[in-house]
């Protein structure tokens, strides 16, 4: 009789706790079922009574409601990317041909992920790929993310239209415990009737749906590409919120991106060199031409004549990880915060910043120049710089700057032999700079290659106005004269004389 009453118990028990799984149950839609007015590019958001626990099978579906047609589908068996870094192939070889960044309208619509933009090969690995502004090849992604009782699902990208309505279907399975949503009533809602008129040139995101557009890609991916003058400048307004996602955009000109307020604006996405690597048969490289780069949280890549202001953006990973790059010309940035970690900041062109703070982990600035710093705070547990600009053009100049230095390895610079080369034009200029916790040697290692770079410092001192010391600096760090030099200073101190506009 206690063997019976004990295996009833168990089994009771066993019940119960399937039961109390089954109670995971939904308290909030986003959008709310039925809603109408709702932007192409919205996530779609549960909150669910109890911690969400992904499972590893089901999908996750949306329906044109009056079609019936399949618009999207997520499949939770598949990984979201690459946890190790790929090994290394030594038949790789840099892009032989530069990259053509043609204007097409490429999206997950007429386009399968994945397919070769350059001369790279088809990567056949069995990863989420979304396409994101117009670049075929694809960017690795996470379908559904959770924070506590909350799950977004990210959807590919452009696969919602104008005056549609739909509906969503979860499987059991995508969540531990959850019984999924089910029919053609479970879920539904309707998109706005129209896209913005093409004579509206401001244009506001909202994370809570309530402005043009939900996220940055989407009003970015609104914007047609190389506007032609100033005067069809584009704004977009971003209101203060959290934006997790990926932001890749390209060939745009004249289009302003304002934050509500620099810490208000949160821009960010969990991506790296190993979620996100270059082709396995093509090296890195980061000159001009070649194969874009889709480690970064945030991208600009092949833009001209853009405005940054009042926002961050940040990767949430470590390693080789941007928190923004951006390949262009005459490019401003002003109050704008950075957080990276190895390369937290990869500039490649002619760039202004001014009141901005780039946060990283080593190489915190990357890049091929001209850039300059104005009135910025850079803070780094490694070097602060590693700088790679040609003859052609200036490097890095830094006026009244803050370098706040996270560790003993906080070197201003470096200059190493990369994978057999240098880059013996590199430039840096420090001109009344702030130096906190900055080793006296000032810089790291700089090989023989390199010791026809141009490095200049002109008045660095402590915070408390003292000058720095200096006395360990490595013989190419020349020290300006404020009257030997003072045409020289007055030219770098001159952002037309460095950018050239």
């Amino acid at each position: 009789m206690k063997k019976i009453t004990r295996t009833l118990t168990l089994v009771l028990l066993s019940v119960a706790a399937l039961s109390g799984q089954a109670q995971n149950k939904i308290v909030k839609m986003q959008p709310d079922n039925g809603a109408t007015h709702v932007n192409i590019d919205t996530h779609l958001t549960l909150t669910l009574s109890q911690d969400v626990v992904l499972g590893q099978r089901g999908y996750i579906s949306v329906y044109d409601k009056k079609s019936g047609k399949l618009v999207d589908r997520l499949d939770m068996s598949i990984p979201a990317g690459p946890t190790k870094s790929q090994p290394n192939n030594p038949l790789a070889t840099y892009t032989p041909v530069p990259y053509q960044y043609r204007s097409q309208h490429i999206t997950n619509r007429n386009t399968k992920a994945g397919t070769p933009s350059g001369v790279n090969a088809w990567d056949k690995s069995r990863y989420q790929l979304d396409i994101i502004g117009g670049f075929s090849d694809g960017f690795h992604f996470y379908p559904l993310m959770t924070s506590g009782r909350s799950m977004t699902i990210y959807l590919h990208h452009n696969m919602l239209e104008y005056g549609h309505e739909y509906y969503v279907t979860i499987d059991k399975g995508v969540v531990d415990g959850f019984g999924g949503v089910k029919g053609k009533n479970g879920w539904t809602f309707k998109t706005k009737d129209k896209a913005p008129g093409p004579q509206q040139r401001t244009l506001t995101v909202a994370a809570d749906g309530s402005g043009d557009f939900s996220t940055v890609q989407g009003a970015m991916d609104h914007i047609p590409d190389s506007v032609a003058s100033e005067q069809d400048r584009y704004h977009v307004l971003v209101k203060n919120g959290d934006y997790q996602e990926l932001v890749y955009f390209r060939n745009k000109r004249f289009v302003t991106i304002e934050g509500e307020s620099r810490d208000g604006v949160l821009i960010h996405y969990p991506n790296n060199e190993v979620f996100n690597p270059h082709p396995a048969d093509i090296k890195t490289n980061e000159l001009k031409g070649t194969f874009p780069s889709r480690r970064a949280a945030f991208a600009a890549d092949n833009c001209s004549d853009l405005i940054f202001r009042n926002l961050t953006v940040k990767t949430d990973c470590k390693g080789q990880a941007e928190g923004l790059l951006v390949n262009g010309e005459r490019l401003f940035f002003d109050n704008v915060h950075v957080i990276g970690d190895g390369d937290a900041l990869q500039a490649n062109g002619s760039c202004y910043w001014y009141n901005c703070c780039v946060e990283g982990g080593g190489d915190t600035i990357l890049g091929r120049g001209p850039s300059f710093f104005n009135h910025c705070t850079i803070v780094s547990y490694g070097a602060f710089m590693w700088i790679r600009n040609t003859e052609e053009n200036h490097g890095n100049v830094f006026v009244d700057c803050h370098f706040k230095g996270l560790s003993e390895y906080a070197e201003i610079g470096r200059l190493p032999d990369n994978k057999g080369k240098n880059y013996p034009h590199a430039e840096c200029v420090l001109l009344n700079c702030t130096l906190e916790n900055i080793p006296a040697a000032g810089w790291g290692k700089i090989d023989d290659s390199a010791k026809s770079a141009v490095i200049l410092e002109f008045n660095s001192h402590d915070t408390t106005g003292r000058p720095a010391d200096i006395s360990g600096r490595h013989p190419l760090m020349r020290q300006l004269d404020p009257v030997r030099d003072a045409e020289l200073i007055g030219k770098y101190s001159d952002s037309k004389w460095v950018l050239g506009w």
